[in-house]
């Protein structure tokens, strides 16, 4: 029998979730999701997953489940929440989230998540080596893994580069809010990535977020010695690194 999950992407606009095919990283079944509540405290939004999770009803019964968020998560406490209510801050998510659907869950950070599917799925599957995963969206987020191994939490959006927070710099939606050509958002993201390459050595750089659509109008011009290519997955990437984890996590017995 093929080993499935259960994957759920919390979202500052959007929670969505399916069970994935964790041979061939693809969903199931098609995906469903809800809007993130307003405001999106963490009472509100674990009774948005637990009612997601009532829609598939005893089709995933014993499936590991894999949230997916987009704050650091340390031993399953949410911190430094950017795109959710600030009570997420020192949250006992996990708990939380395994109170109210009922059910054991395993919480990571969004970035992590994205890496995990890319390497095991996407663009970095086979990879050996280290692996830096970034998604140039409303922020930047990141993902390090080395041989597979994640480096969790990592937050290479917010290095300080030439007295700029890195994000604020070469986030896709800064091309959008100071209507950069292409030239002069590639200047941007060449300063970025060459920094990352400085200080890392890595084997790949992956990029995802919606701007990676675009990817042959910027990822050409890089002069890196790494290669670095779009990733694979795309919107579905949350889903899928958060139920590879959770059934990584249920077979070792580990905790979060």
């Amino acid at each position: 029998m093929r080993a499935t999950a259960f994957g759920i992407d919390i979202g500052g606009s959007g929670i969505k979730g399916a069970p994935v095919d964790l041979e061939s990283g693809e969903l199931t079944t098609e995906r469903i999701r809800f809007a993130t509540p307003s405001p999106s405290t963490p009472k509100a939004v674990a009774k948005t997953v637990a009612q997601l999770l009532a829609e598939f009803g005893s089709d995933i019964d014993g499936l590991p489940i894999g949230i997916t968020i987009p704050c650091i998560v340390l031993h399953g406490v949410t911190k430094l929440s950017a795109n959710l209510d600030p009570k997420w801050i020192d949250c006992q998510a996990a708990d939380l989230l395994s109170s109210t659907v009922g059910r054991t869950v395993h919480l990571l950070n969004d970035g992590d998540a994205a890496g995990i599917a890319e390497v095991y799925y996407g663009a970095a599957k086979g990879q050996d080596g280290l692996v830096i995963m970034t998604t140039l969206g409303t922020g930047i987020g990141s993902a390090i893994l080395y041989n597979g191994v994640l480096v969790p939490n990592t937050e290479l959006g917010h290095l300080e580069i030439d007295g700029f927070d890195a994000e604020k710099r070469a986030a896709a939606s800064i091309k959008t809010i100071e209507d950069l050509s292409w030239k002069a958002y590639i200047k941007r993201v060449q300063r970025y990535y060459e920094t990352l390459e400085m200080l890392f050595s890595p084997d790949l750089f992956v990029v995802g977020g919606g701007i990676s659509r675009d990817s042959d109008k910027f990822l050409p011009f890089l002069k890196l010695r790494a290669p670095i290519v779009p990733a694979h997955l795309r919107n579905q990437a949350g889903i899928v690194g958060a139920a590879w984890h959770a059934h990584q996590l249920d077979q070792s017995g580990r905790a979060d």
